[in-house]
C-alpha cells in the first residue's frame, strides 16, 4: 500500500486528509504509518498542497479567495498554511479573472429587463465563486459603465 500511495503523490499533489480517505479500508496504526512514512520521505506536505491547490484553483477555475479557503479549512490544512497559499495568488491576475467571469456573465444576462434582477444575479454568481463584495463591487461598476 505504501507504494501505491508513493506513486499517487508522485504524479500529483495530495494532503493528509485525502490519503488518509484512500488508507481507509487499512487499520489506524498502519494508515498513521504510511502517513508518516509519505511526509518524511517529501512525497506529503501541506502546506506544498495549499499552495498548489490554490494556485490552481484561482487560475484555472476562477476560484476567489474565500472559495479557496474554505475548500482548504474542509481538507484539514492548517490556518497558516491556507495564509501562505492565499498571500501567493496575484492579487491583479485574480481581479482581471474576476472582470473576465463577471463580462461573460454580464453577457449571458442579456436577456434580463430588470437591472436589478440582472445586478442580483451577477453578484450571486461572483459570490458564489468566492469573491468578497468590494472586489466585485468595483468589478461590476466598471462593467456597468462600460
Amino acid at each position: 500500500m505504501l507504494g501505491r500511495m508513493m506513486r499517487l503523490c508522485a504524479r500529483s499533489e495530495h494532503c493528509r486528509a485525502d490519503i488518509r480517505r484512500k488508507l481507509a479500508c487499512l487499520p489506524a496504526d498502519e494508515r498513521e504509518e504510511v502517513l508518516e512514512t509519505l511526509c518524511r520521505e517529501g512525497y506529503l506536505d501541506d502546506a506544498r498542497f495549499a499552495r498548489a491547490f490554490a494556485r490552481d484553483k484561482s487560475s484555472l477555475q476562477g476560484w476567489g479567495n474565500l472559495k479557496i479557503s474554505v475548500a482548504l479549512q474542509q481538507k484539514g490544512i492548517a490556518p497558516d498554511d491556507i495564509a501562505t497559499a492565499l498571500g501567493e495568488i496575484d492579487a491583479n491576475a485574480a481581479s482581471g479573472r474576476l472582470e473576465q467571469l463577471l463580462r461573460a456573465k454580464w453577457n449571458a444576462l442579456r436577456g434580463e429587463t430588470d437591472p436589478h434582477k440582472k445586478e442580483a444575479k451577477l453578484l450571486r454568481y461572483a459570490l458564489g465563486r468566492g469573491y468578497n463584495y468590494d472586489q466585485i463591487r468595483k468589478v461590476y461598476d466598471n462593467i456597468r459603465r462600460d
